[in-house]
């Protein structure tokens, strides 16, 4: 006879993934359901792990959501690798900011003095101390800033690394999508499907169209620079990671769409803000130009906690642009919800009930109680 799931996670990109883990890691049996895991926006994702540079106005609470997710990034790291027994492309090196031209660099400069001003870590670079670090630079950038804490990982291999630890640690992901949460069954349900999550859930999430290009370096050698570069060229918004294996992935636009097609003035506008940027990567082959789905909300803010309405339902989505760098403390805090039944402060700014009550013509709700080892005969519980 088969036994109820402790946990059902909606959802195998890296978010849902990373809660499996800590779910199935903590003695909970656990089941992941996505008819095609890690093929949403992650499989488009650049990977940047960006709390300084993704920092924008008014976003405060985010920002410091940001700020504590990149400081578990480290032991979050060195974890996975080692339950999961892969490598997944974490790299340290930094991120460089970089303006092409006098307005470009006056709208970075703008942006950096308000980073400053919360304390992050961002120090203005001139030209030649740039090039010191980046000779791949181009001559024209008219100067820069270093963000030394913000990293990058490989998302793809990453979602590989998960779905490693999360079966090692006695999770299942059996075949076939969930079109309701009353199909689910499970003491507690856990929403990570992304853009998905609007018709699950009747929460405001929307699709947010992003076109991505993949470069390689000729004879697949590793790429003339090793930062991270997120520029400003001619008006254009670009950014530029490199990896150990020879890629460089050139992101990306921001489209109020919900389609998935390449254009070809996408395709144009990044490469030769990324050229303008590093000329060098004008000899590198272009072998990839996709498009994905991030799952945005009306706060560019994640939604993380309780489904109002739905005891037991819990949801992990909304990540927008910060997927990858959201999952370590996205998983600790969902986990420690599912676990405890106590929410930690840091969800407080982040919950669903912030927008109202869902749209009821959306979710089925699903069958779900406490989750625990022991506990099929304790008392159904509803997160607060």
């Amino acid at each position: 006879m088969l036994t109820r799931p402790d946990v059902a996670v909606v959802g195998a990109g890296p978010v849902g993934l990373a809660i499996a883990w800590r779910c199935a890691s903590r003695g909970l049996r656990v089941v992941v359901h996505d008819p095609a895991p890690g093929s949403g926006a992650s499989h488009v994702a650049a990977g940047m792990l960006s709390p300084v540079a993704e920092a924008y106005f008014g976003e405060h609470e985010l920002t410091g959501l940001l700020a504590e997710s990149a400081a578990r990034w480290p032991g979050f790291a060195a974890e996975l690798a080692q339950a999961a027994g892969v490598e997944f492309g974490h790299r340290t090196e930094g991120t460089l900011v970089v303006g092409l031209t006098s307005d470009d660099l006056a709208e970075a400069r703008r942006l950096w003095s308000y980073q400053q001003g919360l304390g992050l870590p961002i120090t203005p670079l001139r030209p030649s101390q740039l090039r010191d670090r980046e000779p791949a630079l181009a001559p024209r950038v008219r100067g820069g800033a270093v963000a030394p804490g913000d990293h990058q990982v490989d998302p793809r291999r990453l979602v590989v690394a998960l779905r490693s630890a999360a079966e090692r640690a006695g999770a299942t992901l059996p075949p076939g999508p969930v079109a309701r949460l009353a199909d689910v069954d499970a003491r507690v349900t856990v929403v990570a499907a992304g853009c998905g999550a609007a018709a699950l859930t009747g929460l405001p999430v929307r699709p947010v169209k992003g076109q991505v290009l993949r470069l390689r370096a000729p004879d697949r050698a590793a790429p003339d620079f090793r930062h991270v570069i997120r520029g400003y060229a001619d008006g254009e918004s670009v950014y530029l990671v490199p990896r150990a294996d020879g890629e460089v992935v050139v992101g990306a636009t921001v489209e109020e769409r919900a389609d998935t097609e390449v254009t070809a003035g996408a395709v144009l506008r990044l490469l030769r803000a990324a050229v303008d940027l590093v000329p060098d990567l004008a000899e590198y082959d272009l072998v990839e130009a996709s498009a994905g789905l991030r799952p945005g909300t009306p706060d560019n803010a994640p939604i993380l906690g309780p489904l109002p309405g739905h005891p037991g339902v819990l949801v992990a989505t909304g990540h927008h642009r910060h997927g990858i760098v959201l999952t370590p403390v996205t998983a600790d805090l969902i986990t420690e919800l599912v676990v405890t039944g106590e929410a930690d402060p840091l969800l407080a700014p982040f919950t669903p009930d912030r927008f109202g009550p869902p749209d009821a013509t959306h979710p089925g709700s699903a069958r779900v109680g406490p989750a625990g080892p022991e506990s099929s005969t304790e008392e159904e519980r509803t997160w607060n």
